[in-house]
């Protein structure tokens, strides 16, 4: 199994991060940077595919909680966060002040929750990490814990987006013995797995293009700003439980 793996290049990396920076920075390039911008285009697009108030939300591989944060005075009900590495979800806990919220492990390639229990389960940059046998696995459990009619959010890299070539090129360049696995999955290969897991393919979104609906301006740590509409950068797809 790669997960043992996968947890320890993780954790190595958000130590090193936490020795070398303050709190704050070290939290923010351990998912990557952009903690404010990426967690505000996540939230705008859970709004925009139907998130409530009373809907209850997992957020596997949570990171440091930039999608919580943004949750944490909007979402009314349970919020559930799972990640590999303690330093960041209790880090996420700390910032959104939710005690009713849970932040936890991750076991592996399952959510330890019930049947029929969430309405929205987001799958963030995993997927990006995992073997697609895992990635697999992962889904068929999450569409168990999802409610009929629920969304699944994913987000994924594809070859068919020419700027995520840059990432597989950066991939092959790092030959560090403990890098973390970076993973292109092609849209076949997503709708396949739906159909398997009881899901439905409702939306698969370019990594490139702008479709999140914005109702403010988006500002990134370099500067940039999205205006109107934005893009995770990652491809998305959206499904739902039949």
């Amino acid at each position: 199994m790669r997960i043992p793996h996968f947890k320890k290049s993780y954790q190595n990396l958000t130590r090193s991060l936490i020795n070398t920076q303050s709190t704050e920075q070290a939290m923010s390039a351990a998912v990557g940077g952009d903690f404010e911008s990426v967690g505000q285009l996540e939230y705008a697009l859970l709004l925009q595919n139907g998130l409530r108030k009373d809907h209850i939300v997992i957020d596997v591989g949570c990171g440091s909680g930039r999608l919580a944060f943004q949750l944490r005075e909007y979402l009314k009900s349970i919020y559930i966060g799972l990640d590999v590495v303690e330093d960041l979800f209790k880090y996420a806990e700390k910032i959104c002040k939710r005690p009713d919220w849970k932040f936890y492990m991750a076991p592996g390639l399952s959510i330890p929750e019930k049947d029929d229990y969430a309405d929205f389960i987001c799958l963030f940059s995993v997927f990006t990490h995992l073997l697609h046998e895992e990635s697999y696995k992962y889904l068929k459990d999450a569409s168990r814990v999802l409610k009929p009619n629920g969304k699944i959010v994913i987000s994924f890299l594809e070859f068919k987006i020419p700027s995520h070539f840059d990432i597989f090129e950066q991939s092959l360049m790092d030959n560090h013995p403990d890098k973390v696995l970076t993973q292109f999955i092609s849209r076949d290969a997503i709708e396949s797995w739906a159909t398997h897991c009881g899901l439905e393919v409702t939306g698969i979104f370019d990594g490139d293009k702008p479709y999140i609906k914005l109702n403010s301006t988006i500002k990134f740590d370099n500067g940039c700003e999205m205006v109107g509409e934005g893009t995770l950068g990652q491809s998305v797809c959206v499904l739902t439980k039949r």
